[in-house]
C-alpha cells in the first residue's frame, strides 16, 4: 500500500490496524461537515429507538442498525463511538418512561456495535462479504453475548428480578433475523453509495456497487452455523459456571 496522507479524501485502507487509519479517523472530528452529518444520523438513531416491534419481554425487532452502519462507514470509528454514546444516552432518557429506567452499561452495547461496523466499513473497499461479516460481528458480539450479560445485571440491580442469560426467544430472534438483516444491509448500503459519492462523504473508489451472488448466500449460511455453535458453547460454559 502506498503512503497515505492524513485525511486524504481518496484514501482506502486494507486494514484498520495501522496508525494512519486511526489518525484519519480522529481527523474526522475536525471536519464540521462530518460532525453535521453525525448529528443528523444521531438524531435519526434516537428517533428510530422509539420505533420497534415487540416480540417478547425486553425483546424487540428494530431497524436502527441500518443508520448505525451507514454512519460508521461515513465517519469512522472515532466519531462513531462518540455518536453511539450520545445517541444511547439521549435515546434512553427519551424512552425511559416506556422502556424502563436508564441503565448506563447498555451504552457499551451501542459503542461496540458502532465500533465493529466502522472497523469493517470505514475507508475500505466495500464488498458484500465485508458487509455481511460486519453484521455477523455485531449480531454475535453485541446481541448474543454482551447484551444478555448487561440485561442480567439490569434485572438484578434495577428491577430486582431474576433474568436468565440463556433466553431461547432472544437467541432464536437474533439467529433467525441475521440472514435477512445481512443481505438487506448489503442492499441498503449499495443503494446509498451513489448518493454518498455525489455528496463526497466517502472516497470515490469506495462507491462501487455491490452485487449479491450465490457465494454470499453460502457465506451467510456458514456464518449462521458458526453463530449457533458459538452460542451453544458460550451459554453452556456460562450455565456450568
Amino acid at each position: 500500500m502506498l503512503p497515505i496522507k492524513q485525511n486524504d479524501p481518496k484514501a482506502l485502507f486494507k486494514t484498520p490496524f495501522t496508525p494512519t487509519y486511526w489518525k484519519t479517523a480522529a481527523y474526522e472530528l475536525k471536519s464540521i461537515r462530518m460532525l453535521v452529518v453525525a448529528a443528523i444520523l444521531i438524531a435519526m438513531r434516537v428517533a428510530l429507538k422509539s420505533i420497534y416491534i415487540p416480540v417478547g419481554e425486553s425483546l424487540n425487532i428494530t431497524i436502527g442498525f441500518f443508520v448505525n452502519a451507514l454512519g460508521a462507514m461515513i465517519f469512522g470509528p472515532v466519531v462513531a463511538v462518540l455518536g453511539a454514546a450520545v445517541s444511547d444516552t439521549i435515546g434512553a432518557l427519551l424512552t425511559s418512561a416506556s422502556q424502563g429506567p436508564y441503565f448506563f452499561p447498555f451504552i457499551f452495547v451501542e459503542i461496540l456495535g458502532s465500533l465493529l461496523f466502522a472497523l469493517f466499513l470505514y475507508r475500505t473497499k466495500l464488498t458484500p462479504a465485508r458487509v455481511i461479516l460486519s453484521r455477523f460481528a455485531v449480531t454475535l458480539g453485541c446481541n448474543l453475548i454482551l447484551n444478555p450479560l448487561i440485561l442480567s445485571l439490569y434485572y438484578q440491580m434495577v428491577l430486582d428480578k431474576n433474568y436468565t442469560i440463556f433466553s431461547i426467544p432472544r437467541v432464536i430472534k437474533n439467529l433467525v433475523l441475521f440472514p435477512a438483516e445481512s443481505l438487506l444491509l448489503v442492499i441498503f448500503l449499495s443503494a446509498m453509495l451513489p448518493v454518498l459519492k455525489a455528496l463526497k462523504l466517502i472516497p470515490a473508489e469506495q462507491a462501487k456497487g455491490m452485487n449479491i451472488s450465490n457465494k454470499h448466500v453460502v457465506l451467510v449460511a456458514v456464518l449462521l452455523v458458526i453463530a449457533i455453535v458459538v452460542v451453544i458453547v458460550y451459554y453452556r460454559f456460562y450455565l456450568v459456571k
